[in-house]
């Protein structure tokens, strides 16, 4: 597997010899400082040129790089009759185990560039990008919520939670699952953000999907939040459905009481009063009663 000097080396000593690339910048988790160092971290880089429709309509600058695992060109996904690009991305997994997610973009647009404090300028031929400030992660840390979003996250979390008690008595583990694994742990997962960010002053960075979660939260509750995964059987998604009502209301009653935000207990204890009322109704029930 080739080392991050060699790739750097690769990836700068294409642009060099090239004169259509007039910029190399570097993104991504290699640009944070903060961000832990593993095998398995790509190279997010953006060629800066004159004709991204040159690279895009002629793919053989591409064996340059290494031999492909597999690739993916997302923006042609997403527009697959579109003739013209102004940027275009190449996501590209190497045989050595590499990873490059190289997009070129369009040098006269770059009034409309937003590069983010993840960013490192490899290459300027022509100076455009003057001095950066140094890299950090201060564009991806959490924001504090407002007490509308608070209440919206919690009501997202109830609510759906029913769907998912509907598609477990039902037996249809698909949708139960979608439910439980969609909407409701995305507000788990949102209200776990808020919470290590009430506890740290929103400067520590939990990560993408909550990547950092273990290095965030105290070990009950990260041994809580693992509790909340469950395999297909429908005893258990009911117990890892109610551990995850429990980790979801201490730790909203946390922000809560952080933020003097009212939590809707109201709601809370009616949902969990149906929840236990679907879990003991027998499979053949007519009516709730």
């Amino acid at each position: 597997m080739r080392n991050e000097r060699e790739m750097m080396q690769l990836i700068c000593d294409f642009a060099m010899h090239d004169e259509r690339i007039r910029a190399v910048l570097l993104n991504g988790s290699r640009a944070n400082p903060e961000a832990p160092k593993d095998l398995f971290q790509d190279y997010d880089i953006v060629y800066l040129v004159d004709s991204v429709n040159d690279f895009v309509q002629d793919q053989s600058w591409i064996s340059h790089f290494g031999d492909i695992l597999i690739m993916q060109t997302p923006d042609k996904m997403d527009n697959p009759h579109a003739e013209r690009f102004d940027k275009f991305a190449f996501l590209m997994l190497f045989t050595d185990g590499n990873r490059i997610d190289l997009t070129w973009y369009q040098i006269d647009q770059l009034d409309r560039f937003d590069h983010d404090s993840q960013t490192i300028v490899w290459m300027d031929k022509d100076g455009r990008f003057g001095h950066l400030p140094p890299p950090s992660n201060r564009d991806y840390l959490p924001a504090p919520p407002t007490d509308v979003q608070f209440y919206h996250c919690c009501n997202e979390f109830w609510w759906v939670s029913t769907y998912v008690a509907k598609g477990l008595w039902r037996r249809q583990l698909p949708y139960a699952m979608r439910m439980y694994e969609g909407p409701v742990r995305d507000m788990l997962m949102r209200m776990l953000t808020w919470y290590i960010g009430a506890a740290t002053g929103f400067q520590v960075e939990p990560g993408k999907e909550g990547k950092y979660f273990e290095q965030c939260l105290e070990p009950p509750k990260w041994d809580a939040f693992v509790r909340t995964f469950a395999d297909g059987n429908y005893e258990l998604i009911w117990q890892a459905l109610f551990e995850m009502g429990k980790l979801f209301r201490e730790s909203a009653h946390t922000v809560s009481e952080h933020f003097g935000y009212p939590y809707p207990m109201d709601e809370d204890n009616r949902v969990n009063d149906y929840l236990q009322l679907v879990y003991h109704l027998p499979s053949d029930a007519k009516d709730m009663n």
